[in-house]
């Protein structure tokens, strides 16, 4: 495993060129991603004439940034300069290229850090499989037989396969949370408003963060630290003496036992403790469900109204039906929305932190592809979303922490905190993963550093 400290440390003390790292990175993914599909274009051009800019800085005595030279990966709805942002999309495939890098991509460049891939998506990031009508099937890079998760499972699978250091991907009702749980990777949906959405093409405005894949918990802080521009480090004197409440009966149902054992061992590094059981959660889910297929459809009805074959079937289909829901009843989710947000602010004076799994269980099966709900077999492409779809309605930052278990696939949990403790989880996820409780669990190829 390469981190983005070691690759940034390495170039800036010449031990390998950018040119040399972002070559090598380029011949990774060219030789491991074609199990995986997890790129959709190589950035080649772009990325060897960036290092060598960073490796002249270097040979001047200059100090590129903190991510000096660090390869990295993006969803395809990030705009790139002089790439079309298709979002996975053939629709607009056709659009003109982007004339600038979206903001959180300008920044993570300015750090020195060099975009070298675009990555797999659910078209307009509708879907939890990515599974592309253009692109292709992305796959779990632990069992190609199975799902990476989505819609983000591009970004979260080139990390998890270990051809790319970081990746940038969306989170709207779990794109990032889910897909970074089946691959075993670090994850964090940001709270509402952190992030500029400056260049990113939306699905639901109200639901929609961005945040990175990454192999550890420090690789996460520095990533996230250069996209927020946050340049100072918050201590925290006693993580232990933290409150934390585990959430119960929704969260609970259908878990498989391991999974509910870490959480428990989880729990006991925290002094004090506490059970959640949240009401109307069922109700808050559906809320969630119905607000953003009602944005994604109306963001979508002057192109569904002139091009719905431009569509994969399964997307039109989704975003015709929101685009017909009424306006009523996405006021009563609005309703449901608000009730929720003010439901856990009073939690927040209780607790610092609540813990949920992410997922239920390991990544299903593609050609099974079904989950438990209340006992029954159900579609896993519809439900893999049934516990981070109630926290999408929240503004809560949620950190995605990865289980690494010998001999078993990865799974996630839920670490969710008050609005703008995105330091604070990162400071408990590194005492988990110091503990050895949380890993990364990052398939090992040909080392380079």
């Amino acid at each position: 495993m390469s981190s983005v400290q070691k690759i940034a440390h390495h170039i800036r003390n010449k031990r390998y060129s950018a040119q040399e790292v972002v070559s090598h990175y380029l011949e990774m993914i060219e030789r491991y991603d074609v199990s995986m599909n997890s790129v959709t274009r190589l950035l080649k051009d772009r990325a060897l004439y960036a290092a060598t800019k960073v490796d002249a800085l270097i040979a001047e005595g200059k100090d590129p940034g903190p991510l000096v030279g660090v390869p990295f990966g993006v969803k395809d709805l990030f705009d790139v300069k002089g790439e079309v942002t298709t979002a996975g999309s053939k629709l607009l495939s056709q659009n003109n290229p982007a004339n600038q890098d979206a903001n959180v991509i300008q920044r993570l460049c300015a750090a020195g850090a060099i975009p070298v891939a675009t990555l797999n998506m659910d078209e307009f990031a509708y879907g939890f499989v990515t599974d592309n009508a253009h692109h292709g099937m992305t796959h779990n890079p632990h069992d190609v037989s199975r799902f990476a998760g989505g819609s983000s499972g591009g970004s979260a699978a080139s990390v998890g396969g270990g051809i790319l250091p970081f990746s940038l991907g969306s989170d709207t009702n779990g794109s990032i949370r889910v897909p970074a749980s089946f691959c075993g990777v670090w994850g964090i949906r940001p709270t509402y408003g952190v992030l500029p959405m400056q260049g990113v093409y939306p699905f639901a405005e109200s639901f929609d963060r961005i945040g990175p894949f990454c192999q550890s918990i420090e690789d996460l802080k520095i990533v996230f630290n250069v996209m927020a521009e946050v340049t100072t480090n918050t201590f925290f004197p006693s993580i232990s003496s933290l409150r934390i409440g585990q959430l119960e009966g929704w969260f609970e149902r259908d878990v498989d036992q391991d999974i509910l054992d870490v959480i428990q061992e989880v729990v006991r590094c925290f002094s004090k403790q506490g059970k959640i059981d949240l009401p109307h959660i069922e109700q808050v889910r559906a809320a969630s469900y119905l607000m953003t297929a009602s944005e994604g459809g109306k963001l979508h009805l002057p192109h569904l109204r002139a091009q719905p074959m431009e569509y994969d079937p399964a997307t039109r289909e989704r975003l015709m039906a929101g685009a017909l829901l009424p306006v009523s009843s996405y006021l009563k989710a609005q309703e449901i929305q608000s009730w929720f947000q003010q439901y856990l602010d009073n939690i927040f004076t209780e607790y610092d932190l609540l813990i949920a799994p992410a997922v239920g269980s390991i990544a299903p099966k593609i050609d099974n592809p079904v989950v438990f709900v209340d006992g029954k077999s159900v579609s896993a492409r519809v439900n893999l979303g049934i516990y981070t779809q109630p926290f999408s309605m929240s503004h809560c930052p949620v950190l995605s922490v990865p289980i690494h278990r010998d001999g078993k696939l990865p799974v996630g949990l839920q670490l969710i905190a008050k609005p703008h403790q995105e330091q604070l989880l990162f400071a408990v996820g590194s005492l988990l993963e110091k503990k050895g409780i949380a890993k990364a669990t990052i398939v090992q190829r040909n080392k380079v550093l």
